[in-house]
């Protein structure tokens, strides 16, 4: 008879020596029981999500050919501890005739099964669920207890790194190389002649740059500005905390910085908003289209005819453009 066997481990620490224990588990069991593996699978992910890489390549082999009916695992946590995966293994045994069998608990689920051995099955997989919730909430726990104490539980931001302790402890320590740029950086919005655009530019010239060596975005400086930890403090859960860490700047500066963004916000709401507006560039010179009114009525296109290139560019109202 022939099968596919399947064998997954959580984290890459696991990959050294777990996945070649299940696998002789599942070829002993195959020898005993005249099984042929036709393919094995193999998961360095957890289960706790839906659609890993293999655990989908596995499913398409078998259906794609029709002579192997039979999956042979350890146990059900191995193939699934989400819900959204189990439906399909219960679509392949139940409408498509496939056989799954969990060598460590001794358990083989087909669609002839007895309903004592699909009970099982249904128990060890919301056991299985249930373990993946429980972890979740204690670490959820864990990490706000945490941040209760002054201890930052997420990834380092710009100008600083997360550091493990000789006590195993992860704390948030500054980054020497980065720091002065992230500072210079709040100090060049504080003196409000910066927009965004402006300092992104500026911090690409100073080398700072996000986790995967690229430039950072303006959206990303713009969450830096508004993050109180550069101060001392941090957002967790919707809560401002106060930090054990150090500061890059001052509150003062910080509050600066909020200061200019408000005053840029005010800016922005108080100019006329046309409809066309920023859509349009000139067909001739490439500047952009801007709008104005005329009379105090009539909305205007017009190039904006920078360096005079396009000094005799028409202007168009709106309604024609419409």
């Amino acid at each position: 008879m022939n099968a596919v066997t399947y064998v997954r481990v959580s984290s890459q620490d696991q990959d050294n020596y777990s996945p070649d224990a299940q696998l002789r588990l599942l070829e002993e069991y195959a020898d005993k029981n005249n099984y042929q593996i036709i393919k094995r699978f193999k998961e360095v992910e957890t289960a706790k999500q839906s659609g890993r890489e293999n655990f989908n390549s596995m499913i398409e082999f078998v259906q794609k050919n029709h002579n192997i009916k039979t999956i042979i695992c350890e146990k059900t946590d191995r193939i699934s501890r989400n819900f959204k995966d189990m439906a399909i293994i219960e679509e392949l045994i139940e409408e498509k005739g496939y056989t799954f069998i969990f060598v460590k608990e001794g358990n083989t689920i087909s669609k002839t099964s007895q309903s004592q051995g699909k009970l099982m099955f249904y128990i060890m997989a919301s056991m299985a669920k249930n373990y993946i919730n429980n972890l979740s909430e204690e670490t959820r726990k864990g990490l706000n207890e945490k941040a209760a104490q002054g201890g930052y539980p997420g990834l380092a931001p710009h100008g600083y790194l997360n550091y493990e302790t000789e006590k195993k402890e992860k704390i948030l320590i500054i980054d020497e190389e980065r720091a002065p740029i992230v500072r210079k950086l709040f100090n060049l919005y504080a003196t409000g002649v910066y927009s965004i655009a402006l300092l992104a530019e500026e911090a690409h010239k100073l080398g700072l740059r996000n986790r995967r060596g690229e430039e950072v975005a303006q959206s990303g400086l713009h969450k830096m500005l508004k993050n109180p930890i550069f101060y001392g403090s941090f957002i967790w859960g919707k809560k401002l905390y106060r930090g054990s860490h150090p500061a890059l700047i001052t509150k003062e500066l910080f509050d600066g910085v909020q200061k200019v963004f408000e005053a840029h916000n005010k800016s922005a709401m108080t100019k006329r908003r046309f409809a066309y507006s920023g859509l349009m560039t000139c067909g001739k010179c490439g500047c952009t289209i801007t709008a104005e009114i005329q009379k105090n009525r009539y909305v205007y296109y017009h190039c904006t005819g920078f360096k005079g290139k396009c000094t005799d560019f028409k202007y168009v109202r709106e309604e024609v453009i419409a």
